[in-house]
């Protein structure tokens, strides 16, 4: 369950607190538009507060006045437009057609532009209902403009006063993401569950997870102005390293399973991450209450049970038993949970004290970290080709809302075509996944809401509470749509039928008419998500490129800083979030090929190896790191380098020859030479983690070979066609 359903975090999440402002926000001047105006003009108002509050989500003070103002310019701008075509059909349907195009091509810009899209879109249905002259159509929009800019207002005021507040929430939210993630791992110990399925979802939640680390450095790093911020600055850090040691104690759980299968060990594992788990939990429970947080969970239970396991394999051992590979695992798991055990307490004490500085982020350049994005003409012009996905949705968006203005035109009842279009807008997306669960949602959450509203009109039908009933929808709504849109299509339905009933309380059949159109809308949205369709195996290959290519600067960087060349991890995270990103965006685009019809659905197997195996290079890496960390007083400096520079050389030219064999960028020299053998000198050298080293890199190397293998594989089952080159044969 998403932490935010959790009636125990609930009311302090920022999606509570979204829809307590929007709310509060909506209703406030809608009814202070009330006191001096009436129902009509008043609603007018509202509306233009209800399309900048679409675009209401926690962001940056100077990006959110940048995003919020947008809307409220373009959405007057729509308004304005359509209400001066309105009275001429053709004229007005040849631009409802084109703007929806042009909304559509905003999706160019990134998720950032979702909410402006729909915003354009929505006032755009809301508008196309009405006949004016000229006079009264700049007369609406000066009232539409008045709302949208009073809300603009408010909501930059309620986010000044709550800048601090708002990143304490989705700071909050990472933490809590990231317990998710340990419960998944500690199910790796429970021999119950197929290991396969459980690396399938832990990659899955690591694309949640990355989006909501980013989600966090955007709102923590871009801007720290204060001691209080320095906190949140804190806390971010020691999540994002806590992340990286938790990734290091991935090992070979098949192994594991046999060697320890007599044993209770499994179990103690499987407790020590389950308590791991709640130990984050807790510190993220007390960010949402701006308290400090203090360990409160103890582990000495589970770690004494762990050496005893360790005792009593090494007897075993001893005693002649095959016993020396489970104890080496169990040992190098002992070590690095202690190691996370030690990092979960700096988390706790990171929230309890400012420090004078955080070395992370005094004096550097946080760009590199934050979400880039420049809304330029250029990058959407850049697009009007057929072979862009974006292009494609445009066209495909434009002819559904077409096809449902006909469709509307041609009902038996009074017309309300804008209802069709609305639910086309809601439902069709630029994935086919997401269109499928936008129809279900809106469909279920429609059909719910209706018959709700059907029963406060028949039983309940008392002002007082439909006021009410208005005021809880009209917060839910926002709350819940970026968390569970069904619920939030529930309460805009209850909301927008409510409504309805007041303005034409003798309308007996509108919550039939509400259906219909809402079947309607689903059915055309459902036939266009076929037409010049984008399916996902289609962006594979330009995926896959990207992971090697960003591998294989992360391969650079880590290398670097693990034989001492570079002291600062400043670019080692720079290129591991960049890593993480582009393994996030794979697995987004294998979870919404699931989704698709089956005969759309390519390599599916061979995606999941190869985002596993990039995932273990990571683990890898971290492993090396947190092993050279351990052993650090008596290294031997010159055979680790040594060997570490061998293995360097070896992944760096896998992973070049794969990107070339894909199209990327063509092999040096080097790259296609012989490999150099490891010096059999490297096998005396006398220090404890020597093993632990060789080990770690033969898993680097093997893992980096088998990437190769999977990415020529899913090459081979998308375009079967290609050469090696990764190009037309």
């Amino acid at each position: 369950m998403h932490y935010a359903l959790n009636p125990r975090t609930f009311f302090y999440s920022h999606y509570f607190h979204l829809g307590l402002r929007f709310g509060a926000g909506l209703v406030g001047i809608t009814f202070l538009a009330l006191q001096f105006t009436d129902m009509e003009t008043a609603m007018t108002v509202g509306i233009g507060a209800l399309c900048t509050a679409l675009m209401d989500m926690p962001s940056p003070l100077r990006h959110k006045f940048n995003e919020m103002l947008a809307s409220v310019l373009l959405c007057s701008a729509v308004t304005l437009l359509i209400s001066l075509c309105a009275p001429y059909y053709w004229l007005l349907m040849t631009t409802l057609v084109l703007i929806s195009f042009f909304a559509s091509m905003m999706v160019v810009y990134g998720k950032k532009s979702m909410p402006l899209q729909l915003a354009t879109l929505f006032i755009m249905t809301m508008s196309m209902e009405h006949q004016m002259t000229p006079a009264q159509a700049f007369h609406h929009v000066g009232l539409f403009t008045l709302g949208a800019i009073a809300y603009l207002a408010y909501a930059m005021g309620v986010a000044w006063l709550l800048r601090h507040r708002i990143k304490q929430q989705v700071l909050a939210e990472a933490l809590f993401e990231l317990a998710a993630y340990i419960d998944i791992k500690a199910d790796f110990y429970d021999v119950r569950y197929n290991l396969t399925e459980q690396f399938n979802k832990l990659v899955r939640h690591q694309a949640l997870l990355a989006d909501r680390q980013q989600a966090s450095r955007d709102l923590i790093l871009r801007s720290h102005q204060n001691r209080k911020d320095a906190i949140v600055v804190q806390v971010h850090v020691c999540m994002l390293d806590l992340y990286e040691l938790i990734l290091s104690t991935h090992t070979d759980y098949a192994q594991l399973r046999v060697h320890l299968v007599d044993s209770p060990a499994m179990k103690t594992l499987h407790d020590i991450a389950y308590k791991a788990a709640r130990d984050i939990e807790s510190v993220a429970y007390a960010v949402t209450r701006k308290l400090a947080s203090y360990a409160a969970i103890s582990y000495e239970p589970e770690l004494e049970a762990i050496e005893a396991h360790l005792h009593q394999l090494q007897a075993e051992a001893d005693a002649g038993k095959p016993r020396q590979e489970a104890l080496a695992v169990l040992r190098a798991q002992r070590n690095k949970i202690r190691a996370i055990i030690r990092m979960i307490g700096e988390l706790h004490v990171s929230s309890q004290r400012i420090y004078e500085g955080t070395p992370f982020w005094v004096d550097a350049d946080m760009q590199p970290f934050l979400s880039q994005q420049k809304y330029e003409l250029q990058l959407m012009l850049s697009h009007f080709r057929m072979d862009s996905p974006v292009f494609r949705f445009s066209l495909r968006v434009a002819m559904a809302i077409a096809c449902g203005l006909a469709v509307g035109s041609l009902l038996p009842y009074a017309a309300h075509s804008y209802w069709i279009v609305l639910t086309i807008v809601i439902i069709l997306k630029p994935s086919f996944s997401m269109t499928k669960q936008r129809r279900s949602d809106r469909i279920v959450g429609t059909v719910i809401g209706c018959v709700i509203t059907a029963v406060i009109l028949r039983f309940l039908n008392w002002p007082a509470f439909i006021l009410a009933c208005l005021v809880l929808s009209t917060i839910a709504t926002p709350t819940f749509i970026y968390l569970r849109y069904r619920y939030a299509a529930i309460a805009v339905s209850i909301m927008i039928l409510l409504q309805m009933s007041l303005v034409a309380p003798h309308d007996v059949n509108l919550i039939t008419e509400r259906l219909i159109d809402t079947f309607i809308g689903a059915a055309v949205a459902t036939v266009f998500s076929f037409v010049l369709a984008n399916w996902e195996y289609q962006s594979l290959p330009r995926l896959i490129r990207q992971v090697l290519d960003t591998n294989l600067s992360y391969m650079e960087a880590s290398f670097d800083l693990l034989q001492g060349q570079s002291r600062n991890d400043f670019p080692y995270r720079i290129q591991r979030k960049r890593l993480m990103d582009s393994l996030s965006g794979l697995s987004a685009a294998l979870v919404r090929m699931l989704d698709e019809p089956a005969s759309k659905q390519r390599a599916v197997e061979d995606i999941n190896l190869f985002i596993v195996q990039n995932y273990l290079l990571v683990a890898h890496v971290a492993a090396l790191r947190a092993i050279l960390r351990r052993h650090a007083k008596d290294i031997p400096v010159d055979a680790v380098n040594a060997m570490l520079l061998y293995s360097h050389d070896q992944v760096g030219r896998t992973l070049a020859a794969a990107l070339a064999r894909h199209g990327g960028a063509a092999p040096r020299k080097a790259d296609m030479e012989a490999l150099t053998p490891i010096p059999s000198s490297f096998a005396e050298v006398p220090w404890s983690g020597w093993p632990l080293v060789q080990r770690r890199i033969r898993l680097l190397q093997a893992d980096a070979d088998k990437i190769i293998i999977h990415s020529e594989a899913i090459m081979r089952d998308v375009a079967p066609g290609a050469t090696a080159a990764g190009k037309p044969a």
